[in-house]
């Protein structure tokens, strides 16, 4: 039997990691990384500037701090709801910040 998750939690949840994801998004945008791209977020969480199509030292480390931030949001997040739960929020919320932030590269790659 599977455990229903209340509503409210769910959406919380989801409200926390859309903001966060708004202001990833953002700074990529800043930095000119496509975010989205195969292997990027692993190169920003690397420290790995090469992925930045213009120079923002500021925006890059916040981008870097912010995606370690939606790492731990998430695990507890998958914690709180479930892991299949989680992966809805995240393909919801991917798929509003490609159509907002269409350069952001692709997801899942092509």
């Amino acid at each position: 039997m599977t455990e229903q998750k209340d509503p409210l939690l769910i959406a919380r949840w989801a409200k926390n990691l859309s903001e966060l994801d708004r202001e990833i998004a953002r700074l990529a945008l800043l930095c000119q990384v496509r975010i989205l791209d195969p292997g990027v977020i692993e190169r920003v969480l690397q420290k790995d500037t090469s992925v930045c199509g213009t120079p923002n030292p500021l925006a890059f480390a916040r981008l870097h701090d912010m995606l370690m931030m939606h790492f731990a949001i998430r695990e507890k997040a998958a914690d709180a709801l479930g892991q299949v739960q989680t992966v809805v929020i995240e393909d919801y919320i991917i798929e509003r910040l490609k159509k907002s932030f269409p350069d952001s590269g692709e997801w899942p790659p092509a």
